[in-house]
This record gives C-alpha cells, sequence and structure tokens, in this order.
C-alpha cells in the first residue's frame, strides 16, 4: 500500500467514527443548557478541535504504519482508546451519564498517556503529535466533572 493511501485510511477511520458518533448523539446534545465551569468554551469549539486532534491521530498512527512500526500492542492501545473515545459523548450526552462519562474519560486520558509512551518509543514525533490530544483530554475531563457538579 502506498503512504498516501496509508495515511487517507489512518486519518479517515478515526474521523468518520466522530462522524458517526457525531450524527447519533447530534439531537441530544444539551451543552448550551448547562451549567457549565468557568473557562468553558462555546459549543462551535467543540466539532473543529475534536476534528484536528482526529486528523493528528490518524497522522500519528499513519506515521508507525508507513515505516512498518506496528506491532500488536500498539494496535491494541490505539484502537481502545479511539473505543473509549468514540463511548465518551454517547455516555455524555445521549445517556446523560455524567458521572459515568467522568469516569469514563479518566479512563481514556489513561488509555491516551499509554498510546502517547508506545508511540513515542517507535516515533518520536508520532508521540508528540498526541500531547494536544492529551491536553485536551484534561480540560474535557474538568469540563464533564464541572458539568456533572453543577447540574446534580
Amino acid at each position: 500500500m502506498s503512504k498516501f493511501k496509508i495515511y487517507l485510511t489512518s486519518i479517515l477511520v478515526p474521523v468518520l467514527i466522530e462522524g458517526v458518533v457525531g450524527f447519533l448523539i447530534s439531537g441530544s446534545i444539551d451543552y448550551n443548557s448547562l451549567n457549565r465551569p468557568p473557562l468553558s468554551p462555546p459549543s462551535i469549539t467543540f466539532p473543529i478541535v475534536w476534528t484536528i486532534l482526529y486528523i493528528l491521530m490518524g497522522i500519528s498512527y499513519g506515521m508507525l504504519k508507513s515505516n512498518n512500526l506496528l506491532d500488536s500492542k500498539i494496535s491494541s492501545i490505539y484502537y481502545l482508546q479511539l473505543f473509549f473515545n468514540a463511548l465518551w459523548p454517547i455516555a455524555f450526552f445521549l445517556l446523560k451519564w455524567r458521572l459515568f462519562a467522568f469516569i469514563w474519560i479518566i479512563i481514556l486520558a489513561i488509555l491516551i498517556i499509554i498510546m502517547i509512551a508506545r508511540f513515542y518509543e517507535k516515533h518520536k514525533t508520532a508521540g508528540l503529535l498526541q500531547i494536544p490530544y492529551l491536553i485536551w483530554t484534561l480540560f474535557a475531563t474538568y469540563l464533564n466533572f464541572g458539568v456533572y457538579w453543577l447540574n446534580r
């Protein structure tokens, strides 16, 4: 497979998952009607930031794949964190399980840290490109807890 196809596929997988999840929860997003903690960004921020982060995620995975640096541990942690990422908005918005979503996103952050470490061991740039994802997820963790606490 050409490098272009590897990168294209690696980027499309998380972006398409994001799109499907976004479609599933679109009628349930109540962000603007919730009491939110300080520093809460406007709702338009989220799809823009998440799309950029999913593209970076795909680029990182593509770097590893195109250089034959993938192994079963890296692929497993990558897809596991992607699974946790995809289910978080379903728990938070669709099911309105705010406390459960908070615990879920903490697990996601731990998985991201593990993913970054594994990526970094194989390809430093691939690991470093995931730092914004971790930072944003930690910020989302704060927002999740704040929304849970303020809307109990």
